[in-house]
């Protein structure tokens, strides 16, 4: 697989003129992060307090979708949900308050689908960010690559996905 540098996130979805789709299929992520620790400890964001959760992150998005891009996230997820995975839940509002739209599928819902092994970002169908993490979820590294062969499973992948998933309002996990 022929790679690149990898620009920050913020760039790349910068970069991005029409769309930018992610596909998250792991358990945990970073599980030393202060807002998951926070989370742990019983805090839970208030969604009318924007100042008190919203993020470079959430603004670039904002931005990004402001711009005309559309952004979609598909999350794979175990069931009963990890403890990780159920803060992600809790905090969605915020991606959906940024602008994305999120859908989720219950990884039982998804052995017939063939799927990368990692986690990705697509951008305007042509540029695929992969994302390796450590078997605890902590990040690893990002991997750039525009191989047709790639961006193709990628794309299909995540439609896939997207088609079979519930909206992020719809979804009530046990």
């Amino acid at each position: 697989m022929e790679t690149v540098p990898v620009p920050s996130f913020g760039e790349l979805i910068s970069g991005a003129r029409r769309s930018a789709v992610h596909l998250e299929m792991r358990d945990v992520y970073d599980p030393g992060s202060r807002r998951f620790a926070a989370w742990r400890a019983g805090h839970r964001e208030n969604p009318a307090d924007r100042e008190g959760w919203w993020s470079p992150f959430h603004q670039v998005i904002a931005d990004s979708v402001t711009r005309g891009v559309q952004v979609r996230r598909a999350r794979v997820v175990s069931e009963p949900l990890s403890e990780y995975v159920r803060f992600e839940y809790d905090v969605t509002f915020s991606n959906i308050a940024a602008g994305e739209q999120v859908r989720w599928l219950a990884r039982r819902r998804a052995s017939d689908l063939a799927l990368p092994v990692n986690d990705f970002w697509v951008f305007d169908d042509r540029l695929v960010r992969l994302s390796h993490f450590a078997g605890d979820g902590t990040f690893v590294e990002d991997e750039l690559t525009e191989d047709p062969a790639i961006v193709k499973l990628c794309l299909e992948s995540f439609e896939q996905v997207w088609e079979r998933a519930l909206d992020h309002h719809d979804f009530h996990p046990a």
